[in-house]
C-alpha cells in the first residue's frame, strides 16, 4: 500500500512543523524533512537549557555576593559559612538582591557572619 502524502492529517502536521521552523536558516525553514530535524533539535536544546538556566543564575548570584562581600572585607565562603553558623537562613538569590540594592543591610549581614565565624 503506498504511503499517503496528500491527506489532511499529513498536511496539517507538515504545516505545524514548518510554522515552528519559521525563522530558521536556509532549508531548515522551507523543506519539511530538514525542518523536522531542526525543530526536534531546537526543542531538545530548549528543554536542556531551561534546566541549565537555573545553574547559570545561581552562578550569577554567587559572583555578585562574592564581589560585594570582598568590598566588605570577607570572602564568599567565609560569609556563607558565618551566616549558616549564625543561624541566618537566606538564599543566594535574596542575598545577591540585598547586596545590589541595599549595601547597608548587606554590611549588617556581613557583621553577623563575622560574629558567627568567631
Amino acid at each position: 500500500m503506498p504511503r499517503a502524502t496528500t491527506g489532511k492529517i499529513h498536511q496539517t502536521r507538515r504545516r505545524k512543523v514548518l510554522k515552528d521552523a519559521k525563522g530558521f536558516y536556509g532549508a531548515r525553514s522551507v523543506l519539511y524533512r530538514t525542518a523536522k530535524d531542526a525543530r526536534r533539535r531546537a526543542l531538545q536544546n530548549s528543554y536542556i537549557h531551561r534546566r541549565k538556566k537555573k545553574g547559570d543564575f545561581r552562578s550569577l548570584w554567587i559572583m555578585r555576593i562574592n564581589a560585594a562581600s570582598r568590598i566588605c572585607g570577607i570572602s564568599y565562603s567565609s560569609l556563607i559559612g558565618g551566616l549558616s553558623r549564625a543561624g541566618v537562613s537566606i538564599n543566594r538569590k535574596m542575598l545577591a538582591e540585598v547586596a545590589v540594592s541595599d549595601p547597608a543591610a548587606f554590611r549588617k549581614l556581613v557583621e553577623t557572619a563575622k560574629g558567627g565565624a568567631a
